[in-house]
């Protein structure tokens, strides 16, 4: 039996050819193509190819060429239909077992896309041609739409007492006509009324590029009627697992890491007749963590800028909370929001693509960033706000899957608290007495910004432990040998702390010859000071979190020395430096 050719093509869809590959083969981009050492042979200097825009992997070694599935095939040993359903799995499909069921549901999906086209190309041309829609064309014409985007994006009219109902029902019967949510039957006046009558257009597609569903707006002020309404959900479209315009924009994945999620139709369009055309909307929901792996698939940043109003500002909000929970290492999920009562389409015709992206990259807030500014203009200066705040935004750091991000947030979080709240041990901060002048450049490192890297934080937490437990770190001073120090100011004092229990026997915090501000900072940005709480003073739970720290440090090493072997390796292609990165690796897995 035969898989049906449109669920083929969806699952090459929703799987670029190096997503699939990478999974086998190490592989490096070089321009529009990515390299790598031949799955098909040994070899040391690589002759393995994938072109995503093609589609296609191509061995020059071995003369192997294929797409996903003979790749899959060919690497793992499966049969065709084994491959189908791996790669199906992959791409978050259901797998298609050939029961009634799906048979019957592919007829029913061959009937739906025809109805689907016949319709949309109907009123397309009615748009483009009929001398009684000038009005219509009008309202385009102000809002700046030309007629190159009314093509591109399929746009079409419906005028208000059309009859393409009773010509549709002559080769289609009433029920699948009325599957397709073009249509209801109106109850008291019994007949069958097209839903989208009276408005603009806008066919959504699914990822393959076949019409599943409309967007429609009025294009006249009314009191009674919606401004924008949607397709109701049939058995082929689903509002949370598609979007508008991702079958355009996905093609554009090789060429920009970056999509914008906007709100509506009508700003997809005014930012591609801009040229920003690397841009989706959502439908009418919340946004789903479904949209956002399909994002995932085809992006690394995610910038979701809706319309600078109240609303906008909560759609805005509901997304940072569901979305959130997807965020994984080497993506970015960013929100970008518009000076008040502008949205993208008015705020590009107003100032032009190149001030759009000057704006995007001096205003854009990372996800943890923008849910850390909100939820604390919510608080109040006192004990019980802060820490229903705290809670809340630990509950949002938990909700996330990937335990290294969880961990990076949390600590983000944490410690920008940390900054809010004063320091209440005075006591202890009284015995650090300034005995000597500040190591050299201390009062720059002071001032410096608040935004630090995550080395630096990791850092803090380390140098707090040693300098609040002297005569265990003596005791167990073996453990600190091999700790790797990236910024130079907590080197110097690490070597300072180090030198000093070397040196004495009787241990003091006072005793240490440590600028008071340098003590300060670390004091306030050490987030190891959140989870001890009250067992400082358990030498087991200290000598713990001081081999995790260790263990986070050396991999930060690690993963500085891997970043500088790959982009050696993507210039040189030597088996040596492939074979000194692949040690390295395998000993960050280790680890």
């Amino acid at each position: 039996m035969k898989y049906p050719k449109e669920y083929l093509d969806e699952i090459k869809t929703r799987l670029k050819v190096s997503t699939v590959v990478s999974k086998t083969v190490s592989l490096k981009k070089r321009g529009k193509e990515y390299v790598g050492l031949s799955p098909f042979k040994n070899e040391k200097t690589p002759s393995f190819t994938v072109n995503d825009e093609k589609e296609f992997y191509h061995c020059f070694a071995t003369s192997e060429h294929g797409n996903i599935f003979d790749f899959v095939m060919k690497t793992q040993n499966l049969r065709f239909g084994e491959a189908v359903k791996s790669l199906a799995n992959l791409a978050g499909m259901q797998p298609y077992m050939f029961t009634k069921q799906d048979v019957e549901r592919e007829k029913k999906w061959k009937e739906y896309s025809l109805i689907f086209n016949r319709y949309i190309e109907f009123y397309h041309n009615e748009l483009l041609k009929n001398e009684f829609h000038s009005n219509v064309r009008q309202y385009l014409k102000k809002r700046l739409i030309s007629k190159d985007q009314v093509k591109k994006f399929k746009i079409g009219y419906i005028e208000k007492n059309p009859n393409f109902f009773e010509i549709l029902k002559k080769d289609f019967s009433i029920e699948s006509l009325l599957e397709t949510g073009l249509f209801y039957l109106d109850e008291k006046k019994k007949y069958y009324v097209e839903r989208f009558r009276g408005r603009l257009v806008f066919p959504i597609n699914n990822i393959s590029g076949q019409p599943i569903a409309l967007g429609g707006r009025i294009i006249e002020n009314s009191d009674y009627l919606a401004k924008y309404i949607n397709s109701p959900e049939t058995i082929f479209f689903k509002k949370g697992l598609n979007l508008y315009n991702l079958d355009l924009a996905r093609k554009l994945s090789n060429k920009s890491d970056q999509i914008f999620l906007v709100e509506g139709y009508m700003d997809v369009v005014g930012l591609d007749k801009n040229r920003i055309e690397n841009v989706v909307a959502n439908l009418g929901t919340s946004l789903t963590d479904r949209q956002i792996l399909t994002l995932n698939q085809f992006f690394k940043d995610i910038i979701i800028c809706f319309d600078g109003d109240e609303s906008g500002y909560k759609a805005a909000l509901r997304a940072a909370e569901n979305s959130i929970k997807e965020l994984k290492p080497e993506k970015q999920i960013s929100f970008l929001f518009l000076p008040n009562k502008e949205d993208p389409d008015s705020f590009v015709n107003k100032n032009g693509r190149n001030y759009f992206f000057d704006f995007v990259k001096q205003n854009k807030l990372s996800i943890h960033q923008f849910l850390f500014s909100h939820y604390k203009k919510q608080t109040q200066n006192n004990p019980s706000s802060m820490a229903i705040f705290e809670k809340k935004l630990r509950s949002i750091a938990n909700s996330i899957k990937d335990s290294f991000i969880k961990k990076y947030v949390l600590e983000y979080f944490l410690e920008k608290i940390s900054e809010l709240a004063p320091h209440t041990n005075q006591n202890k901060k009284n015995n650090f007495i300034k005995k000597t002048k500040s190591l050299e450049t201390t009062r720059r490192h002071f001032k410096e910004s608040e935004t630090l890297s995550s080395v630096e934080l990791k850092e803090f937490s380390l140098l707090y432990l040693m300098i609040n437990n002297l005569n265990l770190i003596k005791d167990n001073i073996h453990l600190l040998e091999n700790i790797k120090i990236f910024t130079e100011i907590n080197k110097q004092i690490f070597t300072q702390v180090i030198s000093y229990i070397k040196s004495n026997t009787d241990l003091s915090v006072d005793s240490l010859d440590i600028d008071k501000q340098l003590i300060d900072k670390i004091e306030k940005f050490a987030s190891i000071k959140h989870i001890l709480n009250n067992k400082k003073k358990d030498d087991h739970e200290v000598i713990e979190l001081l081999d995790d720290i260790s263990r986070d440090l050396n991999n930060y090493d690690l993963e500085f020395r891997i970043e500088q072997l790959e982009s050696k390796f993507s210039k040189d292609l030597s088996e040596t430096t492939f074979n000194e990165l692949k040690e390295l690796k395998k000993k960050q897995n280790i680890n």
